[in-house]
């Protein structure tokens, strides 16, 4: 290289030392490694670039993820992406603040007084808590039956229609039949007489869940339990209930004390929830507790030693960060049961408050006010008078940042479309107020251009 060539190269570098490098003028492979390495901060610019063209997570009311922790509780996490959760005898303290966890949340869901630990353990998110919950129905069920003597080899799991995808999965990853209570119209939650209908001595248990993804609504756990009750009684079975409280969990306690729903229920078993829905944490972390010891089926149990201890674990997963598990702990005494109050009850406040101004702007009808869960979703009214659809709606919206999604219910309702809004920590009443006028030059887009502006598509649900 010659002193000019030199010298030029050394201004181009001191002007602007990432941009004005030949390192980022090249495309990245798509299907293979690089041959060469790049400066951690060339390679953290490139990425960097590329994540630019995602959604803003503030402005997505399509999930129910949290998308803000304070930064102390991002430095935690930090601190701790190298811990292996699994590892507990290298990391005492890391399992000490996850047992720590596990006992606050089933005092929190009212779990029976004993001398015993609490049951439980954290898990990658609510999807593995389900699959653990539904194991140990099956367990307990297979076993009640090869005591009685009986055939276990068609087990079936009773729930409403409306439930989460992981349940889909469990019963075809460990071979149960999958019962489901179908919607009406009106009607978007389980219906306990229905339910009851579809029991069999085969029957492992029923699915109750704390705040249906579809409308936020909650379902009657308690006339569940009532309803479970009696067929138990009448037959001599012994059907459990599981609750897939996965947002609910962390809401109900701090809002709605008196709704019974938990293990002051009878037939309550166990319950799961997502410390990372509105247990305020980033994603993923979830929850399972059981009612006692009893109702962990101990064949589900593994102790592993190969560590450097003897330790047991039932979780699914093996090897993962103790950061979100840290994150949750933080979560629980920073704010305590008056912070998670607080926090509910604003984003409940504002969910109720923007539902009810949607419900006024003229072709939507309210299918759920936010009265639950902090979610509302409504639909239009009468959906062959309007020249959109609530896809070319929730497309709209996305011009200007908001992510709202738009889709079908289940069966028998299919074709009912619905928009959805959740509501989390971080969206206040100004960005409700920009919503609303958004929303407001949506519509005004729409009936301000003549013609049919209707396309039929589908848009993905996100739960």
């Amino acid at each position: 290289m010659s002193q000019q060539d030199k010298s030029k190269h050394i201004f181009t570098e001191a002007a602007d030392p990432d941009y004005g490098t030949g390192e980022l003028n090249q495309p990245l492979p798509n299907n293979q490694i690089p041959q060469q390495s790049m400066l951690p901060r060339h390679a953290y610019e490139r990425i960097h670039d590329q994540l630019m063209l995602d959604g803003n997570a503030r402005l997505n009311l399509a999930t129910f993820v949290t998308t803000w922790m304070e930064p102390e509780a991002q430095q935690l996490m930090q601190e701790t992406f190298d811990k292996n959760m699994i590892d507990k005898d290298e990391y005492p303290q890391t399992s000490n603040l996850e047992m720590r966890c596990v006992s606050m949340l089933a005092n929190l869901w009212h779990a029976p007084a004993s001398d015993q630990p609490a049951t439980g353990c954290s898990t990658t998110g609510s999807s593995e808590a389900c699959m653990l919950a539904g194991m140990a129905m099956k367990w307990h069920w297979r076993a009640r039956r090869e005591q009685q003597g009986k055939p276990t080899a068609k087990p079936n799991l009773v729930m409403g229609i409306n439930v989460q995808v992981c349940w889909d999965k469990f019963c075809r990853y460990w071979d149960v039949e999958m019962r489901q209570v179908p919607m009406d119209p009106g009607r978007y939650v389980i219906c306990p007489d229905k339910a009851m209908a579809l029991c069999d001595e085969n029957t492992i248990g029923v699915v109750g869940i704390l705040g249906s993804t579809f409308t936020g609504e909650y379902e009657p756990i308690s006339a569940l339990n009532d309803a479970i009750d009696k067929l138990n009684k009448k037959t001599g079975w012994d059907i459990p209930i599981h609750v897939d409280a996965a947002s609910g969990g962390f809401v109900a306690p701090f809002i709605q004390p008196d709704l019974a729903w938990d293990f002051r229920l009878k037939w309550v078993t166990s319950i799961n929830a997502s410390g990372h829905k509105y247990g305020l944490v980033y994603p993923g972390v979830g929850w399972i507790v059981w009612r006692d010891t009893a109702s962990l089926p101990e064949d589900l149990v593994f102790r592993v030693n190969y560590l450097g201890g003897n330790m047991p674990t039932f979780a699914l997963n093996f090897s993962r960060p103790g950061s979100q598990v840290v994150a949750q702990y933080y979560t629980l005494i920073r704010l305590g049961f008056e912070g998670y109050r607080q926090i509910q009850q604003a984003c409940q406040d504002i969910a109720v408050h923007l539902s009810s101004q949607i419900a006024q702007l003229g072709p939507f009808e309210l299918l759920s006010d936010g009265k639950d869960l902090p979610v509302f979703v409504w639909k239009l009214k009468d959906p062959s008078s309007m020249n959109f659809t609530l896809f070319d709606f929730s497309e709209r919206l996305r011009l200007t940042g908001w992510l709202i999604p738009a889709y079908a219910l289940p069966d028998h309702l299919t074709d009912t479309i619905v928009c959805r809004i959740v509501i989390r920590k971080g969206f206040t009443m100004d960005l409700a107020k920009l919503l609303l006028e958004d929303i407001q030059r949506a519509l005004d887009y729409f009936h301000s251009w003549p013609g049919d502006h209707r396309r039929s598509r589908h848009q993905s649900f996100s739960h």
